[in-house]
């Protein structure tokens, strides 16, 4: 078999990851019946604007609602008031939405409807801060987790606990209506609760489990929160609430699929695929360190995964989300083995805070980097693994994707006679 191009080819495998995560593509046979009351559609996440736009294509009824997303994801909608608003850092404008999607859920009755659309990027985008937490210590509390390498589940733990609309509190204000939950998952293990920290789905979490990501990970809570959940004042909903009767909850797109659909893109090539998991979390530096063992031991094939690593900030101005210092990391790891191929990218379109998905290493990454002058190696420890990818041209850019199911990884190890062999 061969590849003319190994580089066109992670593409079309990340391609693939996407494709198979979009919402125009696979949301509609998930679509409930029409309710004999009204209909609202409330969105959250870097996949509202086209899940709202989607339903509205597909929806014979009456509907309204609100969608919000992250800035430059929307998408065209005509009955959905659309909503941009700041991530992954909270703002004014996401505290304004959390309100409004809380008193259009307090007004519906039993024969109508709530369609709630949820995907990555939720939690920061629909912010309510519980009873005497301002907007400033939440985005506050909020960067410092993000900075810590705290899994996902342990951030949005302490997320829900704070606020008035996470952990099962919007589920609340709408009962008695029905409740259809639609989610796009982006966290590993697809656990509802975490996603969009489950504003709609019950919580099995407490306020001590809370405080013990607080102290973990050394965030420093106002005084009035560690109050609160000390004395268990700002449970969220357990699971067997009553509110939960007459509610739903369906994954319309994961991790998984999409890493099965890259995967069957690679085997129609003739590939061998070796699938690493769909749920890794862990510093992307010691996933890249395993992941590079793998490769020296593995014959020529396509290892890929997915799931969501973190970065633990050290250089407040080094600029590289995961995906990046992965990769970077990978080819100091790898030291130039002949080849062999990845790619990391963000499944958004965004890679941590900046503006390109991810990169791309090949063969030669770590020879070129020397050419250009650069330190790799410094570069890792400062986390700036965005400028080294950027000096070297191999940063890969696609714009907001309007889905999100995280972090997707391919390694190609190309080979002689017994595998492929690249052109």
């Amino acid at each position: 078999m061969h590849i003319t191009d190994p580089v066109d080819f992670l593409n079309d495998l990340f391609a693939a990851a996407v494709d198979a995560a979009d919402p125009r593509a696979i949301l509609a046979p998930h679509l409930p019946e029409p309710p004999t009351g009204k209909t609202l559609i409330l969105a959250a996440g870097k996949a509202a604007a086209s899940m709202a736009a989607t339903v509205e294509d597909c929806w014979a009824g009456r509907l309204s609602g609100i969608a919000v997303t992250r800035y430059g994801h929307t998408d065209l909608c005509s009955r959905v008031e659309l909503i941009e608003a700041g991530h992954p850092l909270p703002d004014e404008v996401g505290l304004s939405a959390a309100k409004r999607f809380l008193d259009l859920a307090k007004e519906l009755a039993e024969p109508d409807l709530l369609l709630f659309l949820v995907s990555g990027g939720a939690s920061a985008l629909l912010v309510e801060p519980m009873p005497g937490l301002t907007l400033l210590e939440k985005r506050e509390i909020n960067d410092t987790l993000l900075k810590s390498g705290a899994a996902i589940g342990d951030i949005n733990c302490l997320r829900k606990h704070l606020s008035a609309i996470k952990g099962g509190r919007l589920a609340a204000a709408a009962f008695p209506a029905r409740v259809v939950t639609l989610a796009i998952s982006d966290v590993p293990g697809d656990d509802p609760s975490v996603i969009g920290s489950g504003p709609t789905v019950g919580d099995k979490t407490s306020c001590i489990d809370a405080l013990s990501v607080a102290d973990n990970y050394g965030i420093t809570l106002p005084d009035n929160a560690q109050n609160a959940l000390r004395l268990g004042l700002w449970e969220t909903i357990s699971p067997n609430a009553e509110i939960f009767k007459n509610t739903s909850f369906t994954m319309v797109a994961n991790s998984a699929h999409s890493l099965n659909a890259a995967a069957e893109v690679a085997r129609s090539s003739g590939l061998k695929v070796l699938l690493m998991g769909d749920a890794l979390e862990g510093e992307a530096r010691d996933l890249a360190q395993r992941h590079a063992d793998a490769v020296l031991k593995a014959d020529p094939s396509v290892l890929i995964s997915g799931g969501e690593a973190t970065v633990t900030i050290k250089n407040k101005n080094g600029r590289g989300g995961p995906n990046c210092e992965y990769l970077l990391s990978l080819a100091l790891a790898l030291k130039n083995t002949p080849r062999v191929y990845a790619i990391a990218c963000d499944t958004d379109g965004i890679d941590g805070t900046g503006d390109a998905a991810g990169a791309i290493i090949t063969p030669d990454t770590i020879k070129r980097a020397e050419i250009h002058g650069l330190n790799a190696a410094q570069m890792l420890q400062n986390n700036n693994s965005y400028e080294f990818f950027q000096v070297l041209g191999d940063l890969i850019h696609t714009g907001p994707t309007r889905t999100n199911v995280n972090d997707f990884r391919a390694i190609l190890i190309s080979g002689g006679d017994t595998g492929p062999t690249v052109l």
